[in-house]
């Protein structure tokens, strides 16, 4: 019988998706395991809840229950309906990355798991439970640098000689509005350079997306500063390698697993002060962090970085290799593990 249950309820690839997938592929190898829900891509295909429920009556042979890994509200409420009211031989491990408190209903759902996972420290304070503290990691086997950066953006279509990105709903959290302030200060500066905004917008944020285009076609940058909507995430190691820099200013970020992604595929980043992106930086080694709403900064950064092919070699390189050896898929799922191997070790 399995003995590890992941769940993935939203149709939507998020970053929560992401990051489930680039652990579940590590776990695929170790454990007789099961997808709940929705695809995630170089996955197991997913079966439903009530197949996972009925696979979870008998116990596995080799431990007393099997556990169930769940990474939002709703995969929360049914562990713990298969776990209290079906009284299935279950425990359930949460993964919690949010800095900020959580309202009352995730507490109280948080607080009847059997154990938490933190991905950072700061995050940690915000939960019970929380058995240990677990980075996330990018899968370093997907994104991987280009061969040759030039052909690989050449290949793309956008034209130009270069490519920056920023990754995410389009939508003022995620800080869409910061980051067209930043390129409509910087794309002038370098001819050669092209900004995509990769993502959607939801219904209630069109008229934020439209108020966006109208300023930059205001500019005269409607062929620079491109929208080419939301990248299937088999496609986005092929786009990542391809760019010179990624630039993420949220207004709030609980993790941010875009940086990373780029880190892993040799291309530095420009973040806010938010997220984990002040770790991922490795004290400005592989990417350079600014305060929250700093536009003009982040476009100065920017500027200084690829406007010096040597020091942007060298974070390129330093990028790859913090990514590989501090915050690999690899790792996390290691240490994700041990949380599990003491629960059933404690029966």
């Amino acid at each position: 019988m399995p003995e590890l249950f992941v769940t993935n309820f939203n149709r939507n690839f998020t970053g929560v998706s992401a990051t489930a997938a680039n652990v579940l592929r590590q776990q695929a190898g170790q454990h007789d395991l099961r997808l709940i829900g929705q695809p995630l891509p170089q996955c197991p295909a997913p079966i439903s809840m009530a197949e996972a429920r009925r696979l979870t009556r008998r116990k596995p042979d080799a431990h007393p229950f099997a556990i169930w890994h769940v990474r939002r509200n709703t995969e929360m409420r049914a562990a713990l309906w298969s776990r209290d009211v079906l009284r299935l031989p279950l425990r359930i491990v949460f993964t919690s990355a949010a800095q900020r408190r959580h309202s009352a209903l995730p507490r109280w759902l948080i607080s009847r798991m059997d154990a938490v996972v933190a991905t950072t420290e700061e995050a940690a304070a915000f939960v019970p439970h929380v058995r240990a503290v677990v980075p996330h990691g990018v899968d370093t086997d997907s994104f991987t640098p280009a061969e040759n950066r030039s052909s690989a953006w050449e290949a793309l279509g956008f034209g130009g000689s270069i490519g920056i990105a920023s990754i995410g709903r389009i939508r003022p959290e995620k800080g869409t509005d910061l980051f067209v302030e930043a390129m409509l200060r910087l794309l002038p500066q370098l001819p050669g350079a092209r900004a995509l905004v990769l993502g959607r917008a939801a219904r209630e944020h069109q008229g934020f997306l439209k108020g966006l285009q109208d300023r930059i076609k205001a500019a005269g940058l409607a062929d620079r500063i491109l929208f080419p909507g939301e990248i299937p995430a088999a496609d986005l190691p092929r786009l990542m390698r391809a760019l010179s820099l990624v630039v993420q200013l949220p207004r709030y970020e609980g993790y941010g697993m875009v940086p990373l992604e780029g880190m892993a595929s040799a291309v530095p980043f420009i973040g806010a002060e938010t997220g984990y992106y002040r770790a991922f930086s490795a004290q400005g080694t592989t990417g350079h962090v600014v305060p929250l709403g700093a536009a003009d900064e982040a476009a100065e950064a920017a500027l200084a970085l690829l406007s010096d092919p040597d020091r942007h070699q060298t974070m390129c390189q330093k990028a790859r290799q913090v990514a590989v050896e501090s915050f690999s898929a690899t790792r996390e799922a290691d240490g994700i593990e041990a949380v599990y191997q003491e629960l059933w070790s404690r029966g």
